[in-house]
């Protein structure tokens, strides 16, 4: 899911910049891309913050979690495009209508198919907070337009930047194809040089005619968007320290270690939804514990010594 960011090459961990990697001479401090840049400084440092992001910089990212963070982005981007689309004639958003160049639902449809098959619609939900993120999304492309620029500020102009380290990195950790199936989301082929084009949108940002007091809501619906997204990926952390070592490795355990994980009533729970948990899981984890390994240590050697006397 992270994408709203930018990082070197440089380093194990990758070194986090900013949207803005040049000054540029020609914007002035009342400029709305300016007034974003400063005034989501403070939620900026918190995502790129979060213990999700953090490992995937360090490469930590298991194939379970990048899965589930797809999944994430698909609802996302969905959801985000059907309101682009919708007020694609509408001059409050009109200018920042690229559809060929940045929609992304096609590339991460490409991806969900890589990943769980042809059937793949029938393999994925919409998680609880991702949830959260659309709602919110359908609701400023129907009611609030205008504020649609910030959603589309954040998620783009990251996939620009920090998301083309992230691809690498995802690459790299994953072993994923050098032909770049799993990671077309962050492949963009109708742009041909990503920092002209992020120019260009701050550019058609700037001219925007919108007054003090809208630019004021656009910068603090940024800033809503960077605390969907780090909600997003605290429910990802969640589910990692959940998975057990089978599934952080690709696998999906339910009762009987296979299957769906998803259908286990254990990974539920751990979301904090009703349902039992999961007697496979449950039974792990009490095996683990000092005092039942101690007992069916002994156990184990009663019937040992029943069975040599019975032998005899």
């Amino acid at each position: 899911m992270p994408s709203a960011m930018e990082g070197s090459e440089g380093g194990e961990e990758g070194e986090i910049l900013r949207y803005e990697e040049t000054e540029d001479n020609n914007v002035s401090p009342t400029d709305l891309s300016e007034l974003l840049k400063e005034g989501t400084k403070e939620s900026h440092d918190r995502a790129e913050n979060t213990q999700f992001v953090k490992d995937f910089l360090k490469g930590r990212i298991k194939k379970e979690l990048f899965k589930l963070a797809t999944v994430a982005l698909y609802f996302t981007y969905s959801t985000l495009e059907e309101e682009m689309d919708r007020n694609k004639d509408n001059p409050v958003f009109a200018p920042l209508y690229f559809p060929l160049e940045l929609h992304r639902k096609e590339a991460l449809v490409k991806d969900l198919k890589y990943f769980y098959g042809e059937d793949w619609k029938e393999k994925v939900q919409c998680s609880e907070a991702t949830q959260q993120y659309v709602d919110r999304i359908h609701h400023v492309g129907q009611h609030e337009p205008e504020l649609l620029v910030a959603h589309a500020y954040t998620r783009y102009m990251g996939d620009l930047s920090g998301g083309q380290v992230l691809k690498k990195v995802a690459q790299r950790a994953l072993k994923l194809p050098s032909t770049e199936e799993g990671i077309q989301f962050y492949v963009f082929d109708n742009i041909s040089n990503a920092q002209q084009f992020k120019q260009l949108y701050r550019a058609r940002m700037n001219a925007l005619d919108l007054d003090k007091n809208t630019k004021e809501r656009i910068v603090e619906e940024a800033n809503r968007a960077f605390r969907f997204n780090m909600q997003v990926f605290d429910e990802l952390d969640k589910i990692g320290r959940s998975l057990t070592e089978e599934a952080q490795d690709g696998g999906f355990p339910v009762h009987d270690g296979k299957g769906d994980i998803r259908k286990c009533p254990y990974y539920a729970d751990k979301l904090g939804k009703a349902g039992p948990g999961c007697p496979y899981h449950a039974a792990v984890a009490l095996a683990k514990q000092p005092l039942v390994q101690l007992v069916l240590a002994a156990c184990v050697a009663v019937a040992a010594g029943a069975a040599a006397w019975y032998i005899l």
